[in-house]
């Protein structure tokens, strides 16, 4: 018989309502994490590691990806709640680890808003530079906020449609690519295994160079845990959710591996405009040269306002993402009460509002240079993205364990991850071994550059600091096996 799901978790009389339809979920797992990551920095990955290191790098990280997304689906087919893996992370792990978490990932995602606005500003210079950057910051903030105050069904159509466009860009980017490898299309540069077999390739710098770009590539991921977090509005989460994990596998192997391998044939990764990785000039997007090789007229400015959508969708996605995580936290007493309160909509509005204003943060652009602001808001918020993978691998791992001890039958489960205790741990050594490790390059210089290494980790002591506070001032314990409660 279908589990028929409430959310039992505000104290008024409205709740968040399950609006989510299958086709929502599913279009945003597959475009979830389709945008700068993908439209831009694959060049980068690509000079950096070679054809076959970059190809290499996004196999093992999409796999870890995918590990991680049926570890999700586990647990939020098990309990379908807002909150997800920071709930997860309390329950199973420590209340004081949830806690953490949660509010790790609400910073995550505000302040990424913050960096795509910073991008959209960039975006948006390429048409009007000489209009006041800010102007843009302020438009493209109040269309992701109004969007969001909306109902949770209208946030969903919005980005099933955002992500369709997305899609489609990339269908047509990889149609295009086989018409110039085949030579059905003229090309301006030799394509083909010929750029496979020049200077260094296909591996690049060796394991250094995979192991530098690891960070680059699994930024462009995140973003797939999102799933995770709309099962809590979902009408049939134990359907909605498990046909949604299954389809990340394929954007995996479809969106990311097919195009970097196509972008390889095509563009040598000698190529110097691969190494421009920024979005002030759309014209070195890896996406822009290969339309550019197939003569196609205006594909600068084509790539601009998809990138451009890829962008608001991004900032779209985590104030849904952060706005939900804010309200769980409140309901859960680890956060002010005020932000649990509902509009009539059922939108967690003082969680918006004050995400929406931590997100504003992007108006720093205006006293100092746009791209120095992005880029430190870029590498402020990455670690915190890993963690919340560790959090994730560690949870389903615990769960997993204390439901069998209990003695239960995971045949009984409505979602069941086939690769346990493979996938877990695999995740959780592979996040642990890129968040330490990603500019590696800090410590082996004879005089450490104490600034950038603070920004690039500053998110591990953060996490640590709220994490052992809660611990200290709330006195919570590590959950025992045997002390977990199933219930949903």
């Amino acid at each position: 018989m279908q589990k028929k799901y409430t959310n039992t978790q505000s104290q008024n009389n409205i709740n968040l309502r399950r609006e989510l339809k299958a086709r929502h979920i599913s279009m945003i797992a597959i475009g979830g994490s389709i945008g700068t990551g993908l439209f831009v920095a694959s060049g980068t990955t690509l000079a950096h590691a070679g054809p076959g290191g970059a190809l290499l790098a996004y196999a093992v990280i999409g796999l870890m990806v995918y590990f991680l997304m049926t570890s999700l689906g586990e647990l939020a087919t098990h309990m379908p709640v807002s909150g997800s893996f920071a709930t997860y992370g309390a329950k199973y792990i420590d209340e004081g680890f949830g806690f953490a978490l949660g509010w790790n990932y609400w910073y995550n995602w505000a302040i990424t808003i913050a960096a795509d606005l910073v991008s959209s500003q960039l975006i948006m210079n390429y048409w009007f530079p000489n209009t006041p950057s800010w102007i843009w910051s302020i438009i493209f903030l109040a269309i992701i906020f109004f969007l969001n105050l909306s109902s949770v069904k209208y946030f969903g159509e919005t980005e099933y449609w955002f992500s369709l466009i997305k899609v489609t860009t990339i269908i047509i980017f990889i149609i295009i690519g086989l018409l110039i490898i085949f030579n059905i299309i003229d090309s301006t540069e030799k394509t083909g295994w010929y750029n496979w077999n020049i200077g260094e390739a296909p591996f690049v710098g060796g394991f250094s160079s995979m192991i530098s770009i690891a960070m680059i590539i699994s930024f462009s991921f995140q973003g797939t845990e999102l799933i995770g977090i709309t099962a809590g509005e979902s009408k049939n989460p134990s359907k909605s959710i498990p046909n949604a994990i299954h389809k990340v596998f394929w954007r995996i192997l479809l969106f990311y591996m097919f195009t970097i391998f196509i972008i390889s044939l095509i563009i040598p990764y000698t190529n110097t405009n691969l190494l421009c990785n920024n979005l002030t000039n759309i014209s070195v997007s890896p996406f822009t040269l290969v339309f550019k090789n197939a003569g196609l007229l205006y594909s600068s400015s084509i790539m601009n306002a998809i990138i451009l959508i890829a962008v608001i969708s991004a900032g779209n996605s985590g104030m849904y993402a952060s706005t939900r995580i804010l309200y769980t936290l409140a309901v859960e007493n680890k956060a002010p009460r005020i932000f649990s309160n509902l509009s009539k909509k059922g939108t967690p509005i003082n969680a918006l509002i004050a995400t929406t204003i931590i997100s504003a943060l992007c108006f720093l652009s205006t006293t100092f240079k746009d791209q120095a602001v992005y880029i430190w808001l870029l590498n402020t918020s990455g670690v915190t993205g890993f963690i919340a993978w560790i959090g994730i691998a560690v949870s389903h791992y615990r769960f997993r364990k204390g439901y069998i001890l209990h003695g239960n039958n995971i045949k009984n489960l409505t979602y069941r991850s086939n690769f346990f205790p493979i996938g877990p741990i695999f995740s959780f050594i592979l996040c642990l071994i890129i968040t330490v490790g990603q500019n590696y390059q800090f410590f082996l210089e004879n005089k450490i550059n104490l600034l950038n290494l603070t920004i690039n980790y500053i998110g591990i002591p953060i996490f640590l600091i709220i994490w052992f506070g809660y611990k200290i001032i709330k006195k919570s314990s590590f959950i025992d096996y045997k002390d977990m409660k199933f219930n949903l």
